[in-house]
């Protein structure tokens, strides 16, 4: 008989098409398939041909994009030389998640079947369209499909001799399981408990530890908003960048989190343990885990406690419970007929994981350290339109970040959490670092130094026109207009006085709307079309590319 084989390969720019993908796989285990998780990028994608059974989930990203960890493979798949044979050997299935208010609607998932099809894969069912606009999410679309998709798959596989499905009732065994050290064996230098130092260029498997050189506030003190703009070091880095390119950065949770979270769980925060070792052959290892690791490095740097729990951890959460209560709860918020009030208990008001364990605390105490990495998702990394020109700042990168606080019907307010620890950096208590790497963005500046350039930048959107215009001024073009627009010419009229020097240098055109500062509101859009014609002249006669951001 075939081996009973089933690689499961995810496209997920916000982790729920990664949840899902990680659903899929959980319940291929209960079916004694062995199987495997990755992101579409980890694949070798030349050994696709020899796979027999693969389920793809995919998200689609802004106009019809493919999320960042697929778009090699999606560069790779679209290749004109590919053999229309090529994926004749597999037997394959297309979940996507979108979000039918978008135009594009899951025109990734729709695109990916399409193209397996014409190279001569078998689709085992119709593409799935999960859609975050109905009453239930994606899941009124997951959960039957799936259904469908193991009655096609034991078809195919029937399950051995003597075997049958785990029942949902039963735990699966933690993906990683953590080797405690001895409590008495020497604790290593401090230098053991940082990941190793960036070979090669940054990357999110190897950021930079940028130093924090300044931290300024540029809203006034009594304006609601409090946007930082924050200066790096990046000397020895190698990092290079344009105007146009994003910053990513790798977040950690504050001090009183980590505590309250190891309080509540009964864990040590100084034990430590080696790497966890993966439990099921071809899971890998968790990456930027320094070796050995505490538990409070764990927690501060990777576990994701303030992110709103998806309902794979309240499936997980109510397996360990001795509560009944609690548990019977927990089992309603993970059931298909519990989503709706899932969604008012958790998204709604943003409730964090970390809240939900003290709502639960009878079955907070119980989780397994070993099952840490299974509940929780790891702390994504924040991108960042970058702000300042190498041309202009030497060995330096700007951003400028508007700190995440909102209220909803929780009596604390929600806070970002890369926003939040952004603004709490102190230059001035010593050496302050930032974990970062640089990537692409999708704004591309003209080559020609002839050619005009209209930027239309409210808000923190000038950041990235920022960066465009002190490098346009370093290699001495002129051309520049820039719409900018925010509440109060007193509050938040970010870099007012350079915006006002290169006025008076004649390198910047400059028009400005204070939404709040007059009875009537006034946005960028009135100002461009009180200055229709010269932005027409520029765009018929001088061929001037418009960029917008916000």
């Amino acid at each position: 008989m075939a081996e009973r084989g089933l690689l499961v390969l995810f496209g997920s720019q916000t982790g729920t098409a990664q949840d899902t993908a990680e659903r899929v796989g959980r319940e291929a285990q209960r079916r004694h398939l062995r199987c495997r998780v990755q992101a579409l990028d980890s694949c070798d994608l030349a050994n696709l041909i020899h796979e027999p059974l693969v389920v793809f989930v995919c998200a689609t990203t802004g106009q019809g994009d493919p999320p960042d960890n697929m778009k090699m493979f999606w560069r790779f798949l679209f290749r004109k030389s590919l053999p229309a044979s090529s994926l004749c050997q597999l037997d394959y299935a297309v979940l996507g998640l979108g979000d039918s208010s978008y135009p594009k609607f899951n025109f990734i998932a729709k695109k990916l079947h399409k193209r397996l099809l014409q190279l001569g894969g078998n689709p085992l069912l119709p593409v799935a369209l999960g859609d975050d606009q109905h009453d239930l999410g994606p899941d009124a679309v997951v959960d039957p499909w799936l259904v469908a998709l193991w009655e096609k798959i034991l078809a195919l596989y029937p399950l051995p001799p003597g075997l049958e499905i785990i029942s949902p009732d039963v735990r699966l065994p933690p993906k990683y399981t953590l080797h405690y050290l001895p409590e008495d064996s020497p604790a290593p230098e401090d230098a053991l408990l940082q990941p190793a130092a960036p070979r090669g260029a940054p990357c999110e498997l190897q950021p930079f530890p940028a130093r924090v050189v300044s931290n300024q506030r540029v809203t006034a003190q009594a304006h609601f908003q409090d946007v930082r703009l924050i200066e790096f070091d990046i000397t020895g880095s190698g990092i290079t960048f344009s105007a146009g390119d994003v910053v990513m950065i790798q977040p950690q949770n504050c001090p009183e989190d980590v505590q309250q979270f190891c309080q509540l769980l009964r864990l040590e925060p100084h034990r430590r343990f080696l790497s966890p070792l993966p439990c099921l052959a071809g899971t890998s290892l968790p990456p930027l885990l320094p070796q050995p690791c505490t538990i409070q490095y764990l927690v501060t740097h990777y576990l994701d406690i303030s992110c709103v729990p998806r309902r794979s951890f309240f499936e997980l959460l109510a397996s360990f419970s001795m509560n009944e209560l609690e548990q019977e709860k927990l089992q309603e918020f993970s059931s298909a007929q519990g989503q709706e009030e899932l969604y008012s208990y958790c998204n709604r008001p943003r409730r964090t994981t970390l809240e939900v364990l003290w709502d639960f605390p009878h079955s907070t105490c119980a989780i397994p350290a070993d099952y840490l990495l299974d509940l929780i998702p790891r702390i994504r990394p924040r991108a960042f339109s970058i702000a300042s020109s190498l041309l202009a700042h030497p060995e330096r990168m700007q951003i400028l970040v508007a700190v995440v606080r909102y209220k909803t019907r929780l009596s604390k307010p929600r806070r970002g959490l890369c926003s939040t620890w952004l603004a709490s950096l102190n230059p001035e208590q010593g050496d302050v670092r930032v974990p970062l790497w640089v990537k692409k963005g999708g704004m591309k500046f003209p080559a020609d130094p002839a050619t005009p350039v209209i930027m239309i930048g409210p808000g923190t959107g000038v950041a990235p026109f920022r960066a465009a215009i002190q490098e346009r001024v370093a290699l001495g073009r002129r051309g520049n207009c820039l719409f900018f627009g925010c509440r109060h010419q007193s509050k938040d009229f970010y870099c007012q006085t350079e915006w006002e020097e290169l006025v008076t240098k004649g390198f910047l055109t400059l028009f400005t709307a204070f939404s709040r500062d007059q009875e009537e509101k006034v946005y960028v859009q009135h100002r461009i079309r009180e200055n229709g014609k010269l932005v027409w002249e520029l765009l018929s006669s001088e061929d001037a590319h418009i960029y917008l951001a916000g």
